[in-house]
């Protein structure tokens, strides 16, 4: 390479590196709380692109306001993309939702958001957030594959619901089963800690997100 292209290249660069200052750490892991706060649309859709084919859902703020809004901006920045469907049970749920990058995940295991009054119903095609008790919802998403309303009682408030692609979603692979401590199938706090290298090695199969995109009408 000739003196000037080095002084080009090394320009070159210099550019990239100021500009990778500026842009500072990815949102996924240093989320902005006033961002957070953010209303999401009044309904919108989401478009996820899987390994078995693609499924649409359609939110709805007025069923679950906060719910919602966290959904609305862990799409817009990405963060489904590359997940995969861990605990996809027969005729009950599919459920999804850590990230695969062990560090997105601790950032995101303790960013809990309030609870919302249950105002529709956990029937086949609606979705909602895991939860392990009252105010612990995070990131993680379940897909209801029956008529589950008994979960309405137990305060799971979907937020939308899969408008296309439903097929897709029965079709996700479910052979693993449940994970510890009542299944052998993929352990949540493995994943939190290893992501997706833990998953790829121990359960090969599962089915994944390839990216996931607010629908632009």
């Amino acid at each position: 390479m000739s003196c000037a292209g080095l002084r080009l290249w090394f320009a070159a660069m210099g550019v990239v590196a100021i500009m990778a200052c500026q842009q500072g750490p990815s949102p996924l892991l240093a989320p902005q709380a006033n961002e957070l706060d953010r209303p999401a649309p009044d309904s919108f859709k989401v478009n996820f692109e899987t390994s078995k084919g693609n499924f649409v859902v359609q939110a709805v703020r007025a069923w679950s306001p906060h719910g919602v809004d966290r959904f609305h901006w862990l799409v817009q920045h990405h963060f489904y993309d590359g997940v995969r469907f861990f605990r996809v049970l027969p005729n009950f749920v599919v459920q999804f939702g850590i990230n695969g990058d062990p560090k997105v995940a601790a950032v995101w295991e303790d960013r809990t958001i309030p609870d919302d009054s249950v105002r529709q119903s956990n029937q086949e095609s609606f979705v909602s957030y895991a939860k392990g008790g009252p105010n612990t919802r995070t990131t993680q998403l379940f897909i209801n594959k029956r008529d589950n309303r008994r979960l309405d009682t137990l305060g799971f408030a979907p937020i939308g619901r899969v408008i296309e692609g439903m097929p897709v979603v029965l079709q996700l692979f479910g052979e693993y089963g449940e994970g510890p401590p009542r299944g052998r199938g993929p352990s949540q706090d493995s994943i939190r800690l290893q992501g997706n290298r833990y998953l790829m090695r121990a359960f090969p199969a599962l089915d994944s997100v390839v990216r996931a995109r607010v629908v632009r009408n």
